[in-house]
């Protein structure tokens, strides 16, 4: 298979941003490990054009897909309420007053994108708050993915089997981490300070 062919068909870039979008009301979408793939083998190639696509692409996705659940969120009262412990019960507390700090540190925590975005419309963010939150998030998110792609670029050396492989081994290495935390963290810290050490390490898991 032509790798550069393939990374260079129309295609490509739209529909990973349909996936990454999709990722947000549906989490089993693999948009994540696709992206990883991608960016490992472009940047492996020394593709700069097409990592720079892959990011704008990842962008556009994550911004149409959180302005998706924030829309379910404000017409649905059944759809991922927040409740009163844990993540749903931070940003429920937080998202009013502090929309910003909520979504995007929510953005990098499991399942808080759906959680953080949702509860900004169900609770009344208004569209002229959400957006610029949306777009520090998903920036953020997309470097973070981007520079994944930098980490594994060279080690793929833009073989499309290899860098495959290391996007599933750095998702099951950065997964396991979190679970890790997880596991650890309520033993030694109150529910206040769990979701803060949480979000002190955003960087083991993100989401789309």
């Amino acid at each position: 298979m032509d790798v550069a062919l393939l990374l260079h068909s129309a295609w490509v870039l739209p529909a990973l941003a349909l996936l990454v979008a999709l990722d947000g009301p549906f989490p089993v979408v693999p948009s994540e490990p696709l992206l990883m793939t991608a960016s490992a083998v472009a940047i492996g190639m020394e593709d700069v054009p097409m990592a720079l696509g892959l990011f704008a692409a990842a962008f556009v996705g994550s911004v149409a897909g959180d302005h998706l659940l924030f829309a379910l969120g404000r017409t649905s009262r059944r759809l991922a309420r927040p409740g009163t412990g844990g993540l749903g019960g931070w940003v429920r507390r937080n998202i009013a007053d502090r929309p910003a700090v909520t979504i995007v540190g929510a953005r990098f925590v499991p399942a808080g994108r759906l959680v953080s975005t949702t509860a900004a419309g169900r609770y009344g963010l208004s569209p002229r708050r959400f957006l610029p939150c949306s777009l520090a998030s998903s920036a953020l998110w997309a470097c973070y993915m981007m520079g994944v792609g930098l980490l594994l670029g060279p080690l793929t050396g833009g073989d499309p089997l290899r860098g495959l492989l290391a996007g599933i081994a750095m998702g099951a290495v950065t997964a396991g981490a979190f679970a890790l935390v997880e596991r650890l963290r309520p033993r030694r810290s109150t529910d206040g300070e769990q979701i803060t050490h949480q979000l002190g390490v955003v960087a083991v898991r993100p989401g789309p």
